[in-house]
């Protein structure tokens, strides 16, 4: 099974759902915005990712400046607080299989949660190829 912590406005997200299911796999898709996190939930999903919740931390479009988080003094139980209380804080999409967690910044970095390649050509919403014809990743 396959789960991915989903932002629908997201391209990113959009592209890393449309390979997962372009793979043959049926996502369990959790939009982490409406549902949000528990602390337990969050800290196992970062701890599982090897993410701190710094570098989790979703920096561009979200209010991660106006909250001072991204000041060196912002500890990390701090950011994990503000993850609680805004959702948007937490950079996307982290999906997690049985092969491991990751976020998958950019949206190729999934290709080794899946247990199959999609079938290529496979291109993100943007037009950059992902995989060939021949479903080998692109560099």
């Amino acid at each position: 099974m396959i789960v991915i912590h989903h932002n629908p406005d997201c391209g990113t997200s959009r592209n890393v759902l449309n390979i997962i299911r372009a793979s043959g796999s049926q996502p369990v898709v959790i939009d982490y915005l409406t549902e949000g996190w528990t602390r337990a939930q969050l800290l196992a999903l970062l701890a599982a990712a090897d993410l701190t919740p710094r570098k989790a931390l979703r920096v561009t479009k979200s209010p991660a400046a106006s909250l001072g988080l991204l000041s060196e003094d912002a500890t990390d139980d701090r950011i994990l607080a503000a993850m609680l209380d805004h959702p948007v804080l937490v950079d996307r999409p982290i999906v997690a299989s049985p092969k491991g967690v990751r976020l998958c910044r950019p949206s190729e970095t999934v290709l080794p949660l899946l247990d199959r390649l999609p079938p290529g050509p496979l291109f993100k919403e943007d037009g950059q190829m992902i995989l060939d014809q021949k479903g080998h990743p692109v560099d």
